[in-house]
Protein backbone atom coordinates (compact mmCIF):
# COMPACT_ATOMS: atom_id res chain seq x y z
CA UNK A 1 0.00 0.00 0.00
CA UNK A 2 1.27 3.63 -0.90
CA UNK A 3 -0.30 6.44 1.03
CA UNK A 4 0.43 10.10 -0.48
CA UNK A 5 0.49 12.71 2.08
CA UNK A 6 -0.67 16.11 1.73
CA UNK A 7 2.40 18.51 1.75
CA UNK A 8 0.14 20.91 5.00
CA UNK A 9 -0.15 17.53 6.50
CA UNK A 10 -0.16 18.36 10.80
CA UNK A 11 1.47 16.07 13.26
CA UNK A 12 -2.33 15.28 14.75
CA UNK A 13 -3.31 13.90 11.52
CA UNK A 14 -0.04 11.82 10.81
CA UNK A 15 -0.27 10.15 14.21
CA UNK A 16 -3.43 9.38 13.27
CA UNK A 17 -2.58 7.31 10.30
CA UNK A 18 0.30 5.99 12.00
CA UNK A 19 -2.53 4.31 14.77
CA UNK A 20 -4.74 3.39 12.44
CA UNK A 21 -2.13 1.60 10.76
CA UNK A 22 -0.96 -0.22 13.80
CA UNK A 23 -4.77 -1.07 14.35
CA UNK A 24 -4.81 -3.32 11.05
CA UNK A 25 -1.18 -4.44 12.10
CA UNK A 26 0.78 -3.05 8.93
CA UNK A 27 3.90 -1.96 9.29
CA UNK A 28 4.59 1.48 8.10
CA UNK A 29 7.05 3.27 6.55
CA UNK A 30 7.61 7.41 5.82
CA UNK A 31 9.52 8.21 2.60
CA UNK A 32 9.90 11.82 1.92
CA UNK A 33 11.22 12.66 -2.14
CA UNK A 34 12.07 15.56 -3.28
CA UNK A 35 8.62 15.99 -4.90
CA UNK A 36 6.09 13.98 -2.27
CA UNK A 37 5.79 12.75 1.04
CA UNK A 38 5.07 9.40 1.38
CA UNK A 39 3.65 6.19 3.76
CA UNK A 40 4.43 2.75 2.63
CA UNK A 41 2.20 0.29 4.33
CA UNK A 42 3.11 -3.47 4.68
CA UNK A 43 0.82 -5.84 5.39
CA UNK A 44 -1.05 -8.82 4.99
CA UNK A 45 -4.83 -8.16 6.79
CA UNK A 46 -7.89 -7.53 3.67
CA UNK A 47 -9.31 -4.12 4.86
CA UNK A 48 -11.21 -1.41 2.90
CA UNK A 49 -8.86 1.38 1.92
CA UNK A 50 -11.40 3.98 1.66
CA UNK A 51 -11.34 3.65 5.64
CA UNK A 52 -7.47 5.48 5.51
CA UNK A 53 -8.19 7.54 2.35
CA UNK A 54 -10.97 9.61 4.02
CA UNK A 55 -8.54 10.72 6.54
CA UNK A 56 -7.80 13.68 6.73
CA UNK A 57 -3.61 14.55 5.81
CA UNK A 58 -4.25 11.92 2.90
CA UNK A 59 -4.05 13.14 -0.56
CA UNK A 60 -3.70 9.62 -2.31
CA UNK A 61 -3.82 5.96 -1.82
CA UNK A 62 -3.23 2.95 -3.40
CA UNK A 63 -3.03 -0.68 -2.62
CA UNK A 64 0.24 -2.06 -4.41
CA UNK A 65 0.64 -6.29 -3.72
CA UNK A 66 4.45 -5.69 -5.65
CA UNK A 67 7.36 -6.07 -3.33
CA UNK A 68 9.08 -2.96 -5.01
CA UNK A 69 5.95 -0.71 -4.23
CA UNK A 70 6.90 3.10 -5.33
CA UNK A 71 8.32 1.93 -8.79
CA UNK A 72 5.48 0.16 -9.93
CA UNK A 73 3.04 1.45 -12.06
CA UNK A 74 -0.03 -0.06 -10.05
CA UNK A 75 0.06 3.61 -8.18
CA UNK A 76 1.46 5.92 -11.00
CA UNK A 77 -0.32 5.16 -14.26
CA UNK A 78 1.68 8.31 -15.90
CA UNK A 79 5.31 7.48 -17.06
CA UNK A 80 7.55 9.53 -15.00
CA UNK A 81 9.29 12.19 -17.16
CA UNK A 82 13.37 12.69 -16.01
CA UNK A 83 14.11 16.70 -16.81
CA UNK A 84 17.35 17.45 -17.09
CA UNK A 85 16.88 21.33 -17.78
CA UNK A 86 17.50 23.26 -21.10
CA UNK A 87 14.53 21.21 -22.81
CA UNK A 88 16.74 18.10 -22.24
CA UNK A 89 13.66 15.44 -21.05
CA UNK A 90 13.53 11.51 -20.81
CA UNK A 91 10.39 9.43 -21.14
CA UNK A 92 6.88 9.92 -21.33
CA UNK A 93 7.21 10.51 -24.64
CA UNK A 94 10.53 11.92 -24.53
CA UNK A 95 13.08 10.33 -26.98
CA UNK A 96 17.00 10.63 -26.05
CA UNK A 97 19.88 9.46 -27.68
CA UNK A 98 23.13 9.36 -25.50
CA UNK A 99 26.20 8.68 -27.15
CA UNK A 100 30.21 8.93 -26.28
CA UNK A 101 33.20 6.50 -25.54
CA UNK A 102 33.47 3.85 -22.64
CA UNK A 103 36.44 6.18 -21.71
CA UNK A 104 37.27 9.72 -21.29
CA UNK A 105 40.78 9.32 -22.36
CA UNK A 106 42.00 13.32 -23.08
CA UNK A 107 41.46 16.61 -23.73
CA UNK A 108 41.54 16.28 -27.36
CA UNK A 109 38.78 13.10 -27.45
CA UNK A 110 36.38 15.06 -25.23
CA UNK A 111 36.60 17.64 -27.94
CA UNK A 112 36.52 15.88 -31.02
CA UNK A 113 33.22 13.67 -29.08
CA UNK A 114 31.42 17.01 -28.36
CA UNK A 115 31.85 18.22 -31.72
CA UNK A 116 30.28 15.21 -33.53
CA UNK A 117 27.60 14.76 -31.03
CA UNK A 118 26.24 18.98 -31.59
CA UNK A 119 26.74 17.95 -35.35
CA UNK A 120 24.12 15.26 -35.00
CA UNK A 121 21.85 16.85 -32.77
CA UNK A 122 22.39 15.47 -29.43
CA UNK A 123 22.12 16.60 -26.21
CA UNK A 124 23.44 13.90 -24.03
CA UNK A 125 27.44 12.61 -23.75
CA UNK A 126 28.43 9.33 -21.74
CA UNK A 127 31.71 8.33 -21.03
CA UNK A 128 33.49 7.22 -17.82
CA UNK A 129 36.37 8.58 -15.87
CA UNK A 130 36.05 5.83 -13.23
CA UNK A 131 36.16 2.34 -14.98
CA UNK A 132 35.48 -1.07 -13.46
CA UNK A 133 37.80 -3.45 -15.29
CA UNK A 134 38.28 -6.89 -15.33
CA UNK A 135 41.59 -6.67 -15.33
CA UNK A 136 43.64 -4.58 -13.17
CA UNK A 137 46.09 -3.74 -15.27
CA UNK A 138 43.75 -2.20 -17.77
CA UNK A 139 42.80 1.61 -18.10
CA UNK A 140 40.98 2.37 -15.30
CA UNK A 141 39.83 6.07 -15.95
CA UNK A 142 41.49 9.65 -15.96
CA UNK A 143 39.42 10.14 -12.25
CA UNK A 144 37.93 13.07 -10.91
CA UNK A 145 40.09 16.05 -12.74
CA UNK A 146 39.31 13.92 -16.21
CA UNK A 147 35.54 15.05 -14.86
CA UNK A 148 36.22 18.34 -14.35
CA UNK A 149 37.51 18.64 -17.64
CA UNK A 150 35.25 16.97 -19.44
CA UNK A 151 32.32 18.75 -17.50
CA UNK A 152 33.60 22.73 -19.42
CA UNK A 153 33.30 21.59 -22.77
CA UNK A 154 30.07 19.80 -22.30
CA UNK A 155 28.81 22.84 -20.47
CA UNK A 156 30.32 25.37 -23.25
CA UNK A 157 28.52 23.07 -25.91
CA UNK A 158 25.30 22.68 -23.84
CA UNK A 159 25.49 18.65 -23.68
CA UNK A 160 24.58 16.73 -20.41
CA UNK A 161 26.89 14.05 -18.98
CA UNK A 162 26.14 10.85 -17.90
CA UNK A 163 28.87 8.97 -16.62
CA UNK A 164 29.26 6.30 -14.09
CA UNK A 165 30.16 6.27 -10.05
CA UNK A 166 31.61 3.54 -8.26
CA UNK A 167 31.58 4.34 -4.91
CA UNK A 168 29.81 6.53 -1.96
CA UNK A 169 33.24 8.02 -1.35
CA UNK A 170 32.81 9.39 -5.01
CA UNK A 171 29.55 11.37 -4.97
CA UNK A 172 30.15 14.53 -3.26
CA UNK A 173 33.19 15.01 -5.83
CA UNK A 174 31.25 14.04 -8.48
CA UNK A 175 27.92 16.06 -8.03
CA UNK A 176 28.72 19.33 -9.44
CA UNK A 177 30.00 17.86 -12.81
CA UNK A 178 27.35 15.39 -13.23
CA UNK A 179 23.95 15.27 -14.71
CA UNK A 180 22.92 11.49 -14.55
CA UNK A 181 24.81 9.13 -12.02
CA UNK A 182 24.85 5.43 -13.85
CA UNK A 183 25.22 2.51 -12.08
CA UNK A 184 26.83 0.10 -13.87
CA UNK A 185 25.94 -3.40 -13.93
CA UNK A 186 28.85 -4.69 -11.21
CA UNK A 187 27.00 -2.65 -9.10
CA UNK A 188 23.30 -3.29 -9.89
CA UNK A 189 23.42 -4.64 -5.97
CA UNK A 190 25.43 -2.74 -4.11
CA UNK A 191 22.76 -1.20 -1.79
CA UNK A 192 25.21 0.73 0.21
CA UNK A 193 25.38 2.78 -3.33
CA UNK A 194 22.06 2.82 -4.31
CA UNK A 195 20.71 4.08 -0.10
CA UNK A 196 23.85 6.93 -1.07
CA UNK A 197 22.23 7.83 -4.42
CA UNK A 198 18.51 8.05 -2.88
CA UNK A 199 19.76 11.12 -0.98
CA UNK A 200 20.86 13.39 -3.92
CA UNK A 201 18.78 15.32 -6.30
CA UNK A 202 20.54 14.12 -9.19
CA UNK A 203 19.08 11.18 -11.88
CA UNK A 204 20.32 8.46 -11.76
CA UNK A 205 20.37 5.42 -14.51
CA UNK A 206 20.03 1.88 -13.18
CA UNK A 207 21.63 -1.05 -14.97
CA UNK A 208 20.85 -4.46 -15.00
CA UNK A 209 22.92 -6.96 -13.08
CA UNK A 210 25.15 -9.25 -14.65
CA UNK A 211 22.65 -11.88 -13.95
CA UNK A 212 19.81 -9.94 -12.55
CA UNK A 213 16.61 -10.66 -13.25
CA UNK A 214 13.66 -8.12 -13.52
CA UNK A 215 12.46 -8.02 -10.23
CA UNK A 216 15.88 -7.67 -8.64
CA UNK A 217 16.46 -4.39 -11.02
CA UNK A 218 12.87 -3.12 -9.58
CA UNK A 219 14.24 -3.57 -5.73
CA UNK A 220 17.66 -2.19 -6.29
CA UNK A 221 15.67 0.98 -8.39
CA UNK A 222 13.39 0.44 -5.21
CA UNK A 223 16.21 1.42 -2.92
CA UNK A 224 16.65 4.54 -4.83
CA UNK A 225 13.58 5.63 -4.13
CA UNK A 226 12.72 5.05 -0.86
CA UNK A 227 15.88 6.92 0.47
CA UNK A 228 14.26 10.04 -1.46
CA UNK A 229 15.06 9.82 -5.04
CA UNK A 230 12.04 9.67 -7.50
CA UNK A 231 14.33 10.51 -10.78
CA UNK A 232 15.23 6.99 -11.43
CA UNK A 233 16.03 5.48 -14.82
CA UNK A 234 16.14 1.95 -15.58
CA UNK A 235 18.79 -0.16 -18.32
CA UNK A 236 18.59 -3.13 -20.37
CA UNK A 237 22.68 -3.62 -21.26
CA UNK A 238 22.04 -7.10 -22.01
CA UNK A 239 22.56 -10.56 -18.87
CA UNK A 240 25.63 -13.19 -19.25
CA UNK A 241 23.98 -16.51 -20.34
CA UNK A 242 25.81 -19.38 -22.07
CA UNK A 243 26.05 -18.21 -25.54
CA UNK A 244 29.30 -17.37 -26.03
CA UNK A 245 29.09 -15.85 -30.04
CA UNK A 246 28.37 -12.03 -28.77
CA UNK A 247 29.28 -10.00 -25.44
CA UNK A 248 25.65 -10.58 -23.93
CA UNK A 249 22.37 -11.66 -24.24
CA UNK A 250 20.38 -8.49 -24.69
CA UNK A 251 16.91 -8.81 -23.28
CA UNK A 252 14.44 -7.27 -26.10
CA UNK A 253 11.88 -8.88 -23.64
CA UNK A 254 12.95 -6.62 -20.66
CA UNK A 255 12.07 -3.82 -22.57
CA UNK A 256 7.81 -4.04 -23.07
CA UNK A 257 8.01 -6.12 -19.63
CA UNK A 258 9.32 -3.27 -17.66
CA UNK A 259 7.01 -0.49 -19.31
CA UNK A 260 4.55 -2.42 -17.93
CA UNK A 261 5.65 -3.48 -14.54
CA UNK A 262 7.16 0.37 -13.98
CA UNK A 263 6.33 3.86 -14.57
CA UNK A 264 9.93 4.78 -14.69
CA UNK A 265 11.63 5.34 -17.99
CA UNK A 266 13.67 2.43 -19.74
CA UNK A 267 16.90 2.74 -21.87
CA UNK A 268 18.79 0.20 -24.02
CA UNK A 269 22.05 -0.01 -24.09
CA UNK A 270 23.16 -1.77 -26.96
CA UNK A 271 26.60 -1.53 -27.53
CA UNK A 272 27.26 -3.72 -23.59
CA UNK A 273 24.42 -5.83 -25.14
CA UNK A 274 25.66 -7.16 -28.13
CA UNK A 275 29.09 -6.19 -27.81
CA UNK A 276 29.89 -6.78 -31.69
CA UNK A 277 30.13 -3.03 -33.56
CA UNK A 278 28.52 -4.54 -37.12
CA UNK A 279 25.32 -5.37 -35.29
CA UNK A 280 24.74 -2.43 -32.55
CA UNK A 281 22.97 -0.75 -35.27
CA UNK A 282 20.27 -3.48 -35.57
CA UNK A 283 19.68 -4.16 -31.75
CA UNK A 284 19.24 -0.10 -31.08
CA UNK A 285 16.76 -0.19 -33.33
CA UNK A 286 15.23 -3.55 -32.43
CA UNK A 287 15.10 -2.11 -28.94
CA UNK A 288 13.46 0.94 -29.95
CA UNK A 289 10.96 -0.50 -31.53
CA UNK A 290 9.94 -2.49 -28.30
CA UNK A 291 9.46 0.83 -26.48
CA UNK A 292 12.61 2.29 -25.04
CA UNK A 293 12.72 5.79 -24.01
CA UNK A 294 16.55 6.38 -24.91
CA UNK A 295 19.50 4.51 -26.27
CA UNK A 296 22.61 4.65 -25.05
CA UNK A 297 25.71 4.10 -27.23
CA UNK A 298 29.34 3.95 -27.65
CA UNK A 299 30.96 6.36 -30.26
CA UNK A 300 34.68 6.70 -30.92
CA UNK A 301 36.61 8.63 -33.22
CA UNK A 302 38.58 5.50 -34.08
CA UNK A 303 37.36 2.94 -32.19
CA UNK A 304 40.19 0.45 -32.87
CA UNK A 305 42.50 3.20 -30.80
CA UNK A 306 39.89 3.34 -27.62
CA UNK A 307 41.70 2.31 -24.66
CA UNK A 308 38.43 0.34 -23.90
CA UNK A 309 35.72 -1.63 -25.56
CA UNK A 310 36.81 -0.53 -29.31
CA UNK A 311 34.98 -3.71 -30.27
CA UNK A 312 31.70 -2.77 -29.71
CA UNK A 313 32.13 0.83 -30.52
CA UNK A 314 30.59 2.63 -33.64
CA UNK A 315 33.29 4.99 -35.39
CA UNK A 316 31.71 9.00 -36.17
CA UNK A 317 30.28 8.19 -39.45
CA UNK A 318 28.31 4.81 -38.13
CA UNK A 319 27.60 6.51 -35.76
CA UNK A 320 25.40 9.42 -37.76
CA UNK A 321 23.88 7.04 -39.82
CA UNK A 322 22.66 5.29 -36.32
CA UNK A 323 21.22 8.26 -34.97
CA UNK A 324 19.44 9.31 -38.10
CA UNK A 325 18.18 5.46 -38.58
CA UNK A 326 17.13 5.61 -34.48
CA UNK A 327 15.33 9.09 -35.06
CA UNK A 328 13.31 7.52 -37.65
CA UNK A 329 12.05 4.99 -36.01
CA UNK A 330 11.14 6.83 -33.64
CA UNK A 331 8.69 8.88 -36.17
CA UNK A 332 7.81 5.71 -37.37
CA UNK A 333 6.94 3.93 -33.69
CA UNK A 334 4.50 7.05 -33.45
CA UNK A 335 3.01 6.96 -36.21
CA UNK A 336 2.03 3.42 -35.89
CA UNK A 337 1.17 4.39 -32.01
CA UNK A 338 3.30 2.31 -30.69
CA UNK A 339 4.70 4.29 -26.89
Amino acid sequence: MIIQLEKNITEQQFSRLQEKLRAINYKSVKVSTQFSDYIIGVGKKEFDIRAIGTMEGISDIHRVSDAYKLVSRKWKVKQTQIDLGDDVKIGDGAFQIMAGPCSIESEEQIQSTINHLVKNGLRIMRGGVYKPRSSPYSFRGLGIEGLKLWHKYAQEAGLKIITEVMMTEQIDDMIDYVDIFQVGARNAQNFNLLDALGKVDKPVMLKRGISGTIDELLQAAEYIFSNGNERIMLCERGIRSYEKAYRNTLDINAIPILKEKTHLPVIVDPSHGIGVRKFVDSVALAGVMAGADAVIMEVHECPEKAFSDGQQTLDYEQSGTLIERLNKTVAFRKEIGLC
